[in-house]
């Protein structure tokens, strides 16, 4: 009588457990990305980029089992310097990935931040790139990849906000910025449409981190010196981890 008791009681923990919905992931991420992403204006990149706060979110969740980054962001890096045929940082994301695709069990997942640097009025390789052309570099990075990686998730994470003042090295200014505006509309147009081609494989990331940075630039982004006085242009350590909040809603989308 025992043992039966015993059965039942399993088998209601299984059929519980199997109407709960919950199904612990494996996530390998890379990131591609420019300095925001490397953390190249941090004191501490290693430990405060905002790619490691993004894993340190996600372990915390108890439907995610493990997560493994790899950050492959690039200070004054653009989308030219992702294009395969440049042979500049695509050869670095395919070494990231191909560790990461060994493991069958888990998610591979690429976060793309790009566009602050495409942006520019003169500066980084090939700025300014024009919305049409940012587009188009963004979906041969992500056409290539999904060719090689047929079951990876990709996410595109939307720029964020600087001053319209900004001029270190390259200049950015207001044009720029007016620029870095005309790339949202293509990430709205380019994710529906990779929804229709390639369902559940391209997701956008989270609109509202451009103004909520404008918003909060003098607490989280490093006031920076330049030609045209104090600039606001990199995440500080606190403003990384309210990025990451951002870049894993995202994420959690894309994996759901």
């Amino acid at each position: 009588m025992k043992s039966i008791f015993n059965y039942a009681c399993l088998l209601l923990l299984l059929v519980l457990t199997s109407f709960s919905g919950k199904k612990e992931q494996k996530i390998n991420i890379v990131f591609i990305g420019d300095s925001i992403t490397e953390g190249g204006a941090l004191a501490d990149p290693k430990n405060e980029a905002t790619p490691i706060y993004v894993a340190e979110l996600l372990r915390h969740r108890k439907d995610i089992s493990s997560v493994n980054i790899n950050n492959r962001g690039f200070s004054g890096h653009t989308t030219v310097d992702f294009l395969p045929k440049n042979n500049i940082d695509f050869p670095k994301v395919l070494q990231a990935a191909d560790s990461f695709a060994q493991d069958k069990t888990a998610v591979l997942l690429f976060s793309i931040l790009l566009g602050t640097n495409d942006s520019a009025m003169f500066g980084p390789n090939g700025a300014p790139v024009q919305a049409v052309q940012y587009k188009d570099n963004l979906k041969v990075l992500i056409n290539t990849l999904m060719e090689k990686y047929p079951d990876a998730r990709f996410v595109i994470q939307y720029p964020l906000w600087y001053s319209p003042n900004t001029h270190n090295n390259a200049g950015y200014m207001k044009e720029g910025l007016d620029r870095l505006n005309s790339y949202f509309s293509q990430i709205e147009t380019l994710c529906p449409e990779y929804k229709l081609s390639h369902p559940n494989k391209v997701y956008p990331g989270s609109k509202g981190v451009f103004s909520f940075f404008q918003k909060n630039h003098k607490k989280l982004f490093k006031a920076e010196d330049g030609k045209h006085g104090v600039f606001y242009l990199h995440p500080n350590a606190e403003g990384s981890k309210a990025l990451a909040e951002f870049w894993v809603k995202g994420i959690l989308n894309a994996i759901k």
